[in-house]
């Protein structure tokens, strides 16, 4: 017993640094999690390989605990039913890293999990610490404001979104049959709907944050879906899964989640204007995400950032920064059928996770 009290003892310093170092500003934490659905009967393995930030990582408030059932691994569990196979997803993240970030020390560095042979589907999101960082940035002026912290948010997301496309084409398995770009949803929608402390020159208004953010959001959400056009990609539209309700709430005969999507062949100015004007009315805060006019679930954890999720968390190894290992499918197959679990629409990643599986191969 004395030896165990000794050892917690000498790890409180050690917990102690690595936490202070996750709150400090534009600090990152390798958070990876390798997680195998085990369907009964097969021995016939599949992987999904996912890169990212926070989100895909399932970060629930710890350095040390994660999510299990993060996006990916929700993925996951509909492929095992689809391919009828055992299916191991492996999340390679870093929470509170920039797009380069991602690109560099993820994405190029991580490369081996997505040359496994038995790789079939390859996804990655990236740009959201990005665009937190320049918003924080705004927040905190006044005098005269300063957009350059944006634009270069926008520029790092436009370069490495490219990229990262790139490098995957060229380095994935022969196998792999998709490949998944995530955009990014808007948390703190409500919240930054009041003036800058800042002011614009000459006319030295102060601007109404939250049209400055969607602004520059929607730019980078068209490019994250044009580039995954062009590079043969699939994106999910994450801003339309978290921001529209599931009904038709402006009667223009579509639902507002379906209406808010990126068409193919949209221009950049065409799909800007739709989401920061013509249907700005229907986009909702994720925080009360409406599935009928009268009924809605949280998305978002109470940080106002992070999906919220069902299920149980992993521990993450001190030193390692990674969790291992594996459970059995959630549901019968027959509730796998219409390709939505019971509770696709009450958690922010079963929302994305839903959204993500729409893209898998209909055979591995």
């Amino acid at each position: 017993m004395r030896s165990h009290v000794r050892r917690f003892f000498i790890l409180l310093p050690c917990l102690f640094v690595i936490a202070s170092a996750l709150e400090a500003s534009a600090s990152t934490i390798t958070q990876n999690v390798s997680w195998t659905i085990d369907r009964p009967g097969t021995d016939v393995k599949y992987r999904i390989v996912a890169y990212g930030d926070s989100i895909f990582a399932g970060y629930k408030g710890s350095v040390l605990e994660v999510a299990i059932y993060a996006a990916p691994t929700v993925d996951g569990d509909y492929a095992q039913a689809d391919w009828n196979a055992d299916v191991e997803t492996f999340r390679r993240a870093k929470s509170g890293a920039t797009a380069k970030q991602i690109y560099e020390d993820k994405i190029v560095d991580d490369v081996k999990f997505m040359q496994a042979a038995n790789t079939r589907v390859v996804a990655f999101e990236m740009c959201g610490n990005d665009a937190l960082q320049a918003r924080n940035d705004f927040k905190t002026q006044d005098g005269t404001c300063d957009y350059g912290k944006l634009d270069d948010a926008l520029a790092d997301c436009t370069t490495y979104q490219e990229l990262a496309m790139q490098f995957i084409n060229a380095n994935a398995a022969a196998g792999t049959k998709r490949k998944i770009i995530m955009n990014l949803y808007y948390a703190g929608y409500d919240d930054d709907d009041q003036p800058a402390d800042c002011t614009n020159s000459p006319g030295g208004e102060h601007p109404n944050r939250q049209d400055v953010f969607l602004q520059y959001l929607a730019h980078i959400n068209w490019r994250a879906c044009h580039f995954a056009q062009m590079n043969g990609f699939e994106c999910e539209d994450a801003f339309a899964q978290f921001m529209g309700s599931d009904f038709d709430s402006n009667a223009d005969g579509r639902r507002d989640s379906r209406a808010l999507r990126y068409r193919r062949g949209e221009s950049e100015s065409g799909y800007v204007t739709r989401i920061t004007t013509t249907l700005r009315p229907t986009i909702r805060d994720p925080n009360a995400h409406f599935v009928t006019a009268t009924r809605s679930f949280d998305y978002i954890q109470s940080d106002d950032t992070h999906p919220t999720f069902s299920g149980g968390d992993t521990s993450l190894g001190i030193f390692s920064n990674t969790a291992k290992g594996s459970s059995a499918p959630r549901y019968p197959d027959e509730q796998y059928a219409d390709g939505k679990v019971p509770i696709w629409r009450k958690f922010g990643h079963e929302r994305i996770g839903t959204g993500l599986s729409v893209f898998n191969p209909d055979t591995p």
